[in-house]
């Protein structure tokens, strides 16, 4: 198998680079789960209170697991479980024993496990009853299954609780390094296959120290309650492990997230910290009951994943008095490099860059365009995934430069240095002649009180782009209604020459709008 320069020197089986004496050790599980006091609350559940000291043991005992399944370092353990202890402990235990994680989501097709399978040929898949039947139609091999009855597991399959349970609770930390690759995290795949972004175990850490505690202030007393599943990067940061950073606590569930069940889960928990997305924010405000919900435990609710529409901002603080710090990130960059924070906050904007990172709008050349102009994202930070495995051309047309990415998301600066998101390069549209962003009309659609969620694409009309709305509407409302109300606010090009209405929108796995099924459904509606 052939191995990038990028990566070469981060490999574990180079000794000269791992004990030399200017890069002193760091090991993930180390710093975010070994240093916790035994006593306090790691992890809440249906169950009840997980402590640390259980959470490690259980770690433990995992990582020796996968040690005697024959993992070692540098090797990838691809994780499918549901959310839960299970999940947690399998992620720090691959950690512990230096092994790179990578998290895929349960309820996906055997195909798509299939490439997942082929694209990072992981050591060992960890998994439970909500995806194995998938793995094993994909003909995946090598799994170690949480939740299923030993006497239902095949030729190759190792049952989780026997075998995890019988090793050792004890576990010594493998001496890597800060710059040893530790991290897979999987681009979304809304425009195209999923990709990995190799990351190195610095990124953790100073995302952490950057973001969650100098942008949050993340605290002790803190518990976290995440809408997105933890397969996906910005939850299980923000859930499990940003609030291990200063002894705080996370709240897991396996069951997919609702409205009805997040409102349920802070009436009984009293989280201080939602992490959240615009989808999940639409549908609570939206819901009938969302007046009478109490969420006065909440001292800050997370946006990201995709940009939050003003008009959505407004009216979750309106229904919900609970401020939104929204920001962006990547799975390039690791986590969030522009946010807003806590009591300076303007909505419509992703706020600032994040203390730590650079972050440049630039033209096709690479120059910096002035204030209020729209140009290509590009952030420098350590935190920066150091490739795209096995992809050397993308990865070269995407950081480049040490330590640097440049996004396919367009943005502008205003002069107090907040930043604007006007869409992906690619989702833009030529109307007349001039350059549509359909996230411009959608945040124009959000702000009809019939509207609960829309997405805007374009349709072919006899050689010519024109933009067609996807909307979910709350109640009755014409497609006409709809249509007069964007001409009245937005330049004449802009308005959406079609709606269609829908009960609900596609989205990813990841909780962003699924453009790609939009368009085919559009190329098969034209």
């Amino acid at each position: 198998m052939e191995i990038s320069a990028t990566l070469q020197d981060n490999l574990p089986t180079n000794p000269d680079k791992r004990d030399r004496d200017d890069e002193p050790r760091f090991n993930i599980a180390e710093r975010f789960l070994d240093r916790n006091p035994g006593d306090r609350t790691a992890l809440i559940t249906a169950a009840g209170h997980l402590t640390f000291a259980e959470l490690r043991t259980l770690a433990n005992r995992v990582g020796n697991a996968l040690l005697a399944l024959g993992v070692r370092r540098g090797d990838r353990v691809l994780i499918a479980l549901s959310d839960g202890v299970e999940f947690v402990a399998t992620w720090y235990g691959a950690q512990k024993i230096g092994a790179v994680t990578a998290e895929v989501y349960t309820y996906l097709q055997p195909k798509h496990y299939r490439y997942f399978a082929d694209y990072a040929t992981p050591a060992v898949v960890v998994t439970d009853a909500v995806a194995v039947d998938k793995l094993r139609a994909a003909g995946v091999r090598d799994l170690l299954v949480a939740g299923v009855p030993q006497r239902y597991l095949r030729e190759g399959e190792h049952h989780f609780e026997t075998f995890v349970g019988r090793q050792p609770g004890d576990l010594e930390p493998a001496p890597t390094t800060r710059d040893d690759v530790a991290i897979w995290k999987f681009t979304t795949g809304s425009t195209g296959a999923p990709r990995a972004c190799v990351l190195a175990a610095r990124s953790p850490e100073l995302s952490f120290e950057w973001y969650a505690r100098g942008v949050l202030d993340v605290r002790p007393d803190d518990v976290v309650l995440p809408v997105p599943k933890l397969f996906f990067g910005y939850a299980r940061d923000l859930t499990a492990l940003f609030p291990f950073g200063v002894g705080a606590a996370g709240i897991v569930f396996p069951e997919r997230s609702t409205a009805d069940r997040i409102f349920e889960l802070i009436a009984e928990h009293r989280p201080t910290i939602l992490v959240n997305v615009p989808t999940m924010m639409s549908a609570m405000v939206a819901h009938p009951d969302a007046h009478r919900q109490d969420l006065s435990s909440l001292r800050l609710c997370t946006s990201a994943g995709e940009s939050l529409p003003e008009e959505l901002h407004r009216k979750w603080t309106d229904t919900f008095g609970v401020e939104v710090v929204d920001g962006i990130g990547s799975s390039e960059a690791y986590h969030i490099y522009v946010s807003n924070r806590p009591g300076h906050v303007r909505p419509g904007t992703l706020g600032q860059v994040v203390p730590g990172y650079r972050a440049r709008v630039v033209d096709g050349r690479g120059r910096s365009v002035p204030d209020g102009e729209i140009g290509r994202l590009e952030i420098t930070g350590e935190t920066v995934a150091l490739e795209y495995w096995r992809e050397p051309e993308r990865s070269a047309e995407t950081f480049v430069a040490e330590h640097t990415v440049r996004s396919g998301d367009l943005f502008s600066r205003d002069a107090d240095g907040f930043f604007r998101y006007h869409g992906r390069a690619d989702d833009l549209l030529k109307v007349g002649g001039v350059w549509v962003a359909p996230a411009e009309i959608e945040n124009c659609l959000m702000g009809h009180p019939a509207v609960v969620e829309c997405a805007v694409v374009g349709y072919d009309v006899n050689g010519l782009t024109r933009p067609r709305a996807y909307v979910v509407a709350s109640g009755e409302v014409a497609a006409e209604e709809l249509q007069a109300y964007v001409k009245s606010r937005l330049a004449p090009q802009k308005y959406p020459r079609d709606v269609r209405f829908l009960a609900e929108l596609p989205h990813t796995a990841s909780g962003k709008v699924d453009r790609r099924a939009l368009e085919d459904r559009t190329d098969g509606e034209s």
